[in-house]
């Protein structure tokens, strides 16, 4: 399992359950990586999309308390959640949000891909700092990349240690 997000300066990663910043490159990195993959998120993560809609071309999995509706893979807790990624290949299940489901999935993840904003977005939703924890190392960054007037870098972080790996 990977996780992917973008945060700024401060590892924030949205603002009234939105993102903070148009950043059309990163949203094609994040169309072009997990397109054809399986998505985990929360229920405000779901209804953050345009019109509570699950992404398109994609096996969506949402982590909440209940059952819904839409065209998504529902799962109520940790472990029934990690039963059910285990049917798709580990590479290809991409954690997205929010920020208390990218908390609890973390230590999980073998890589989280960040790409990270040089800016404050008045964030009020944050992720931890892999910069400052021990058990994630920085394995690629990009060069910067000008995205819609902000320098953006592509990130790989690698956990030293995934639980279950």
């Amino acid at each position: 399992m990977r996780a992917i997000l973008h945060a700024d300066k401060k590892w924030g990663i949205g603002r009234a359950n939105g993102l903070m910043f148009s950043l059309p490159a990163d949203m094609k990195f994040f169309r072009e990586t997990t397109k054809g993959k399986t998505v985990v998120m929360g229920q405000n993560t779901l209804l953050s999309f345009p019109g509570g809609k699950p992404l398109k071309n994609r096996t969506n999995i949402v982590l909440c308390p209940e059952d819904i509706e839409e065209d998504v893979v529902t799962v109520h807790d940790l472990e029934e959640l990690l039963e059910e990624v285990k049917k798709y290949p580990a590479d290809d299940v991409f954690v997205i949000g929010g920020a208390s489901v990218y908390k609890l999935l973390f230590p999980y993840c073998t890589e989280i891909l960040v790409t990270k904003v040089d800016a404050e977005g008045g964030a009020d939703a944050f992720v931890p700092d892999l910069d400052a924890d021990g058990r994630y190392v920085l394995a690629a960054e990009s060069a910067p990349v000008e995205d819609n007037g902000y320098t953006i870098r592509f990130c790989t972080y690698r956990n030293l240690a995934p639980i279950g790996a």
